[in-house]
C-alpha cells in the first residue's frame, strides 16, 4: 500500500507541475518566480504598485486559507487573546484538555467528545491522536507571493517544538503547501521522553475556467512516547510528602528521583494517508451564477499502526505469556472511495448524492488460542476486514440571513453497520446569530474494544463475530443550539442521549478490560464565552456546565470548568509594537477522572475498587478542584508574534497535592518562551 500511496502521489504531483508548465508557455514569470497570465499582467501590475510605479505588498486578504468544505479565510497576524489560547502544541484552543506532566504526551479529556459522523469504528488508541492530523485539519492555500509561517515554543528539559509552512503559487490555478511540525521534550519524569512529526503538503488547482478543481494532501505521522505507567506506590509516597529531596525548586532534575511504575516501555502512533477531492463541472448555465451540475470524487488512502513494547513484563498489567521483549503491532488499512453528483442552483441551494466504497483490513499477524482453567479453549482472530458500500447526500440552503444544511450517510451492504445525520439552521439579524442542530450516529465501537492482542494474558480479546460476546453499535443522539450576540457573548447548549456508551474499566484483578453499558447515558452542556473590553483592559470568560443524569456511574466529568483571564494591551512606541500582558486563571471541579493505560493507547473509566484505594492508604489523589493559574507577557512587532508564559505559577507556592490522572501529577511551575512569524516574500 506505501508503494501505491507514493505512486499515486508521484504522478499526481507530475501532472500538476505539467499543467503549470503548459499554461506558462502563454505567460510570464514575476519577479517572485510567480507565473501570471499575459492577459493579467496590466491589471495584476496595477494591483500591487502605487501611482509612482513602486511595488507594494499585496493586502493581506489576498493571502487565502481554504479548508475541506471550501470555508475560506485569511493569513491573520494580528495578536489577541484567543491567539495567546492557541500557542500550544496543538496549535488550537485547549479548553477542556488537561494535559498530562510532559508535552506531547496526552490530554485528560474534561469534555468527552461525541462520535456524531463515523460510519465506520474508528482506529483504537485514542488518547494518542490529541496531535494526530486528520483529513478536515489539513488546509489549502492560495497567495500572490510565497508565504512562510514559523512556530516555536521551548518544552520540558531537553527539546524544542518547531512548526513550519511554506506556501507558493506557482501560476495563479496552482498552489503547493509543504509543512512540518516536530516536537522532542525529555520531561521532568524518568522515562517519560516524546518525540513526535507530522509531515504534511498539499496542493490546491483549478482550470482557467474554473470547471476542474482539485484539492489533494499527503501525511506522514509518527508520535512515539515513552511510558512509565505514573508514579509507583513508593513514588506516590514520595511526592504527597513532599520529600525533601524530591522538591522542584532550583534543580529541575530532582523530579527524576521520584519512583515510577516501570522505566522500560515506549508506545508509538504512526500513520501515512493520501487525500484527493476533485470536481469538474459538467453544465455550466454561465460564467455569472454558479448555477450547474458538478461530478466529482473523494479518495482516501489511510495506513496506521500503533505499538506498545516493554522490555520486561510487570504485574501491573497482571500474567504475561513472555517475560522479556512484550509488545504488539496492530495495523489498520483503509481504502475509500466516493462518487458524487452535485447540482447547483442561485434560488433552490446545493444537493449532492454520493456513492461510497470502503476496504478495510485491521489487525495482527497472529491467531491467539487461550484455554481455561477448565480447558476450554478460546480462539481469537487476528483480522477484522471486509468491504462496505455506503449511501449519502447533502444539501444546502442559503437566503437572506438563513442558512440550512443537512447531510447523511448510511451503509447498504457489508458486516459492519452505520449511519450518521445532521441538520444545522442558522439565522442572522442584526449582529444575532441564532442556531440549532440535530445530530443522529449509529457506529460501531472503535477497533480497541473489538479486537486486542497482547502479550499480557489478559490484554486478549474479541468482541465481534463471536457467539460469548457481540459489541453492540453505539448510538448517539444529540440536540444542540447556539445564540452568538455580537460583541456581547456566545452560548452554546446540548443534550446528548448514549445507547450501548462503550468504555474501559478495571476488572477485580486490577485489569483494564472493555464493557458495554446496558442503560442509557444522559448529558448536558452548556457553555458560555464572554470578551468584555474597556479601553485597554479586556475580561474574557468561558465557563462549561456538565450535568449526567443517567450514567454517571461509566461516564465521568467534571460539572464545572472554567477559564477567565485578565488581560490589558496597548500599542507602544508609536504603534511599533503591540503589546499585551495578563493572567489567565484555570478551574474545574473535582471528579474520579480517567486513568490511563499505556498498553492500550487509551483512557479508562475507574472501578470503584480504584477508586477507594486512591481515597485511602495514604495515596489520596485529588482531580480537579484546585486552580491553575498563568502569567503571560506578549508582544507583536509587524508580522512576529513573542509569548512569554508562567505556567501553572501556583504549583511554585503549593506543590505535591494534584494529579491530571490517576498516577500521573500535573506540569509544575515554568517559565516558557514562543514565537509565531510570517514571512510575506
Amino acid at each position: 500500500m506505501k508503494k501505491f500511496i507514493f505512486f499515486i502521489f508521484c504522478l499526481l504531483y507530475a501532472t500538476l507541475t505539467l499543467q503549470a508548465q503548459t499554461e506558462e508557455e502563454n505567460g510570464f514569470q514575476n519577479e517572485n518566480g510567480l507565473y501570471q497570465e499575459n492577459e493579467l499582467q496590466q491589471e495584476e501590475e496595477g494591483k500591487f504598485t502605487n501611482r509612482t510605479g513602486q511595488k507594494e505588498k499585496p493586502p493581506i486578504t489576498d493571502y487565502k486559507i481554504i479548508d475541506i468544505k471550501n470555508d475560506t479565510t485569511y493569513v491573520d497576524t494580528t495578536l489577541s487573546i484567543q491567539k495567546d489560547y492557541q500557542f500550544n502544541y496543538l496549535r488550537r484552543d485547549n479548553f477542556g484538555l488537561q494535559p498530562l506532566n510532559n508535552v506531547g504526551h496526552t490530554y485528560t479529556s474534561l469534555i468527552k467528545r461525541e462520535s456524531i459522523n463515523n460510519i465506520l469504528p474508528e482506529f483504537g488508541a485514542r488518547a494518542k491522536h490529541f496531535n494526530y492530523l486528520e483529513v478536515e485539519d489539513i488546509m489549502y492555500y492560495n497567495v500572490p507571493t510565497p508565504l512562510t509561517e514559523l512556530y516555536f515554543k521551548t518544552t520540558f528539559e531537553q527539546g524544542q517544538q518547531l512548526d513550519a509552512l511554506f506556501t507558493i503559487n506557482t501560476s495563479p490555478q496552482l498552489n503547493f503547501m509543504i509543512a512540518y511540525k516536530g516536537v522532542t521534550s525529555l520531561g521532568k519524569y524518568q522515562n517519560n521522553r516524546v518525540t513526535t512529526g507530522n509531515f504534511r503538503t498539499s496542493a490546491n488547482f483549478h482550470t482557467k475556467n474554473h470547471r476542474y478543481h482539485l484539492k489533494t494532501h499527503f501525511t506522514s505521522q509518527d508520535l512515539t512516547s515513552e511510558e512509565n505507567g505514573g508514579l509507583s506506590p513508593s513514588g506516590l509516597n514520595q511526592y504527597l510528602n513532599n520529600t525533601e529531596e524530591f522538591e522542584d525548586e532550583e534543580d529541575s532534575e530532582d523530579r527524576r528521583g521520584i519512583e515510577v511504575a516501570f522505566e522500560d516501555a515506549s508506545s508509538t502512533l504512526d500513520g501515512k494517508r493520501f487525500y484527493l477531492d476533485h470536481t469538474y463541472r459538467i453544465i455550466q448555465k454561465n460564467d455569472s451564477t454558479p448555477d450547474g451540475i458538478e461530478v466529482g470524487h473523494r479518495l482516501h488512502l489511510n495506513d496506521k499502526k500503533f505499538r506498545f513494547l516493554q522490555a520486561t513484563s510487570n504485574d501491573l498489567f497482571g500474567l504475561s505469556y513472555v517475560s522479556n521483549q512484550l509488545g504488539s503491532q496492530v495495523a489498520l488499512e483503509d481504502f475509500t472511495n466516493e462518487v458524487f453528483l452535485l447540482g447547483k442552483h442561485s434560488s433552490l441551494g446545493v444537493l449532492s448524492v454520493s456513492a461510497i466504497t470502503t476496504n478495510y483490513n485491521y489487525g495482527y499477524n497472529r491467531i491467539l488460542r487461550q484455554s481455561d482453567s477448565i480447558g476450554n479453549i478460546t480462539t481469537i482472530t487476528n483480522r477484522i476486514k471486509g468491504d462496505i458500500v455506503a449511501i449519502g447526500g447533502n444539501y444546502a440552503f442559503t437566503k437572506f440571513s438563513l442558512n440550512i444544511n443537512a447531510s447523511g450517510k448510511t451503509i447498504i451492504s457489508g458486516d459492519f453497520t452505520g449511519n450518521a445525520f445532521q441538520v444545522q439552521g442558522f439565522y442572522n439579524y442584526q449582529g444575532f446569530e441564532l442556531g440549532g442542530e440535530v445530530n443522529i450516529n449509529s457506529v460501531a465501537p472503535n477497533y480497541n474494544f473489538l479486537l486486542f492482542q497482547q502479550d499480557y494474558i489478559t490484554y486478549n480479546w474479541q468482541n465481534i463475530n463471536t457467539e460469548s460476546q457481540n459489541f453492540e453499535n453505539i448510538q448517539t443522539n444529540k440536540i444542540s443550539a447556539t445564540l452568538k450576540a455580537r460583541n456581547w457573548a456566545n452560548i452554546e447548549a446540548s443534550i446528548t442521549d448514549i445507547s450501548n456508551f462503550t468504555y474501559f474499566t478495571k476488572n477485580e484483578d486490577s485489569i483494564t478490560v472493555p464493557r458495554q453499558f446496558t442503560n442509557n447515558v444522559n448529558l448536558l452542556k452548556v457553555r458560555f464565552n464572554q470578551d468584555i473590553r474597556f479601553k485597554w483592559f479586556g475580561l474574557n470568560n468561558t465557563v462549561m456546565y456538565q450535568k449526567v443524569s443517567e450514567g454517571n456511574e461509566v461516564y465521568r466529568v467534571p460539572e464545572l470548568i472554567t477559564r477567565n483571564t485578565l488581560y490589558y494591551q496597548d500599542e507602544w512606541f508609536k504603534k511599533a509594537l503591540f503589546l499585551q500582558t495578563g493572567v489567565t486563571f484555570k478551574y474545574y471541579s473535582s471528579y474520579d477522572a480517567d486513568g490511563y493505560d499505556p498498553v492500550l493507547g487509551e483512557f479508562y473509566t475507574q472501578s470503584p475498587n480504584e477508586i477507594a484505594y486512591f481515597d485511602g492508604e495514604g495515596t489520596e489523589q485529588e482531580f480537579g478542584g484546585f486552580p491553575q493559574v498563568d502569567l503571560f507577557f506578549n508582544a507583536k512587532i509587524r508580522q512576529t508574534r513573542i509569548f512569554f508564559t508562567v505556567e501553572n505559577f501556583g504549583e511554585a507556592f503549593d506543590q505535591n497535592n494534584e494529579f491530571s490522572a490517576p498516577g500521573y501529577p500535573p506540569r509544575d511551575a515554568v517559565i516558557r518562551f514562543g514565537i509565531v512569524w510570517n514571512f510575506f516574500l
